[in-house]
């Protein structure tokens, strides 16, 4: 069931996840279309990843705002231009402002490579191996305007493994986010997902 939603990707570097959507998308699997990608780093390979497939690239390049506010600014026009039903963060390596929080509750994803509400922050692969834990995961969520704080919507855990290395675990964890993220975005779109308080719950059929 085609629904239509419209996505935008916020991206800053290599663009995995995304190319994770797209692929899903292709497959039929994805109840939405990606309809532009914006990176604040004009280098980052997410670009030609947007290019290679058709999708509206744009580069809002982070050091020619004065402030985190002015960039959020110029972000939300850009946003609100393309009309957009969902607004997926995919690797952005900016903490968003209340100005586009608040433009969009609820409709905001992030995928994080730990089983939040542990690890948040940067290097959450590298604080679960330090910290000897023996399992983690990636967590995809709602954003909220506190750091990786907003409604759970799917978890996946992966086990430690003794040999494990950061490099090791990141592969599978990144397999994870790959698999997770393109789900939880098709749920949004065929409109299965509700909030209520901190809990994020699954209606219907997910097949």
């Amino acid at each position: 069931m085609q629904l239509g939603k419209k996505i935008g990707v916020l991206a800053s570097g290599q663009g995995s996840n995304l190319q994770a959507i797209i692929d899903a998308e292709k497959r039929g699997e994805l109840a939405g279309k990606v309809s532009v990608v914006v990176s604040d780093n004009p280098d980052a390979y997410v670009l030609k990843r947007a290019k290679d497939n058709g999708i509206k690239d744009v580069v809002l390049d982070s050091k020619k705002f004065i402030s985190r506010e002015e960039y959020d600014q110029a972000l939300l026009k850009i946003l609100n231009e393309e009309n957009l039903d969902l607004v997926v963060l995919a690797g952005f390596m900016r903490i968003l402002s209340r100005i586009i929080v608040s433009a969009y509750p609820g409709r905001i994803m992030n995928i994080h490579p730990s089983l939040l509400p542990s690890f948040p922050g940067k290097e959450g692969i590298k604080k679960a191996l330090e910290h000897g834990v023996k399992i983690t995961g990636c967590t995809v969520h709602f954003v909220d305007e506190k750091l990786d704080n907003g409604p759970i919507i799917i978890q996946e855990a992966i086990p430690i493994l003794q040999e494990d290395t950061e490099e090791t675990l990141r592969e599978r964890v990144q397999a994870a986010e790959h698999r997770n993220y393109p789900r939880a975005i098709d749920l949004f779109c065929r409109d299965l997902l509700k909030i209520e308080g901190r809990r994020c719950f699954i209606y219907g059929p997910e097949e």
